[in-house]
Formats: structure tokens, sequence, C-alpha cells
């Protein structure tokens, strides 16, 4: 059923593109120095292929992200490498990359970084695509026009403008800076290209947003990991499958955020912060006696105690407390890697 549902969506894709090739063409030259021919846009449109994963039932990311995935990738070299979303190929069991003729090519999971949240899958077989060369996405501001490309989903070729560029903290303890947020939205966003007026890769999509803007009314969109982010630690990745040097502290935590406090919405089974006390609805209030002021700072807080395998001090006002007692309760930390990889692979 997955992989009849990827090829039935890139035979969609593909009739997509060829009645908006024009004006697909006309959006990124209108920008760039040096106009991308029909040709170009092309190539870029057959490297951005389509990602299908098998996951096993006993993997411990099964339940909160599916057995099933699918989603979109970027070929980036000319020898099979796929860039995408990690979340995609998380402890995948099987991975399969489809091409613009929609062909099943069987690939294997090459890498996993949480802290960027990118993924890579290298083909068994040539793809026979160009690749996509990494832009510079610090240069992209504000306002930028970016064309949003994907394989999945109603719309998978999105023109966009970026309308902002701030740190993101996700509830599953994931922080990045200057993260790329875009409208409208792209609905298969999970792995989608982000492309550049001058046909060059700026990003990779991992979330629908409906905060995407800086002000407070609401507007929905995309968030994008930024491609610089990818540079410098590519060559681990490739070398080891995940960078090198110490993990981030892992707790064990999913968070949510009200009025600029932090408050616990559930703890992982057999994870950290379950072994430490923390429980559901508890509200955190610092990390080692000092106070947190929402999500982002929290998180920065967490980290500045140091690598994995600390103690991290985190203040709480309990959920079931009969007073409002702020208790400490000392999480001893992991890399969340290796409590993954317990299982099953990345």
């Amino acid at each position: 059923m997955m992989i009849s549902a990827i090829k039935g969506r890139a035979a969609r894709f593909s009739g997509f593109v060829a009645a908006g090739l024009a004006g697909a063409g006309t959006l990124v030259a209108t920008a760039a120095a040096a106009p991308l021919t029909a040709a170009d846009v092309d190539k870029i449109l057959d490297a951005v292929v389509g990602i299908a994963t098998e996951v096993p039932a006993d993997a411990r990311s099964a339940e909160s992200l599916g057995r099933e995935r699918i989603g979109t990738g970027v070929a980036i070299d000319g020898n099979g490498l796929v860039l995408t979303i990690g979340y995609l190929l998380l402890e995948a069991s099987a991975a399969s990359v489809f091409g613009p003729d929609g062909r099943a090519v069987p690939a294997n999971v090459v890498a996993y970084d949480h802290e960027t949240g990118f993924g890579l899958l290298r083909t068994v077989l040539p793809l026979e695509v160009s690749p996509i060369a990494l832009g510079r996405s610090g240069d992209l501001k504000t306002g930028d026009t970016v064309l949003a490309l994907g394989r999945t989903g109603s719309s998978p070729l999105v023109p966009q403008k970026v309308v902002d560029r701030r740190a993101f903290a996700g509830y599953w303890e994931y922080l990045i800076d200057d993260a790329i947020f875009t409208a409208p939205p792209i609905p298969g966003f999970g792995g989608a290209a982000l492309i550049g007026a001058d046909g060059k890769l700026l990003g990779i999509g991992s979330l629908f947003v409906g905060d995407a803007g800086p002000g407070s009314l609401p507007v929905p969109g995309n968030m994008f990991v930024p491609i610089d982010l990818l540079k410098p630690i590519l060559a681990d990745l490739l070398a080891d499958g995940r960078r090198t040097g110490p993990a981030q502290p892992w707790l064990g935590l999913y968070t949510g955020e009200a009025a600029g406090r932090v408050f616990v919405q559930r703890v992982v089974a057999g994870g950290p912060a379950e072994a430490a006390g923390v429980k559901p609805g508890d509200i955190i209030m610092g990390v080692g006696g000092q106070s947190v002021a929402g999500l982002i700072d929290f998180m920065r807080k967490v980290r500045a105690q140091g690598g994995a395998g600390i103690d991290v001090p985190v203040d709480v006002l309990s959920a079931d407390a009969a007073d409002a007692k702020i208790a400490r309760r000392v999480i001893h930390s992991r890399d969340r890697l290796d409590w993954m990889k317990k299982k099953s692979g990345f």
C-alpha cells in the first residue's frame, strides 16, 4: 500500500509540474542574477525524490511517528546520496527512494542527526538525476521568494515567502537557531526542498506551524531546517552515521509552553525524566536554581549544563503536590540516539 501510494503521488506530481513548469521557471528566474532555464528547473524537480520507510513494531518511535512513513528527499550528490528530514528514517529497517519515473530504488540509511533533524540515505542503484547544489541559507532574508518542492500532499510545488528567521524549540527536546519560517504552507512538508532564486538548496522541510510570522497574529506556514547546519557535520555523518563530539543531554521529556511557562505533557516510558520522578502536568520553573522563560530558554539552560550523561537539576512545581512548594528533580541525562538504538538502527 505504501509503495503504490508513493507511485500515485509521484505521478500526480509529474503532471502538476508539466502543467506549471513555465510558471515555476519564471518565478525562480525573476529573482536570480543568472536566470534559470526550463531545463534547469526540470533537473531540480527530478532531484526532489519520494521516500518511503518501514519501522519495526518494537521501535521506540513506532508509536509516535508510525511504522510506515512517507515524505520527500533531495539528491545532493551523483552517487545516490539523499538528504531528508530525520524523522522519516529514524529506526527504519527498510527504505526506498522514488525518482521522477516513480521507480522504487532500495536505499540504506546512512545517518541521523538529532541536533539538526537531518537524515541521509543512499540508494543501492544510481538515481540518474543531477544533484541539487547546497546554497547559503545564511543569506536568506525575510521577504525573499523561495520555492518549496515536495513529493507528497495536494500541492507539491508552492511558491513561498520567507516570513521570519528565529530560534525554534520543539517539544521533543529539539532546538535550532535561525530556523527558516515560510508561508503559505506546503502540505507535504516532511523533507520538502526549499529552493532559492539560484536553484540551490536552502533548507529541508520539517513542520507545519501556525505561528510562522513574527507577530502575535497566527500565520500558517512551514519551518525549514537551514542547509548551513548540514555543512559542518556532513563529513562526520558520512563517515560515522552521526556527528562526532559530545551529544546534547536528553531528558526524555515532551513539553509545552503557555504564557511563558514550560509544562510537561508526557514523559518517555523508561526514560531519564520518568526515573527522576517527573510527571505529566508538572510545571518546570527552573534549571539548577535559574528560572526559565519559555521553551527555548529551558532548552538552552539544560544544554548549558554540559553534554549527555550529566545530571540536570530541574526545579518543578509538581502537578500532584498539596502545596506550591518547588521540588528539585535531578535527571541523569542520556544520549537520545544511543537510547533509540537499543532496539534497532537509526
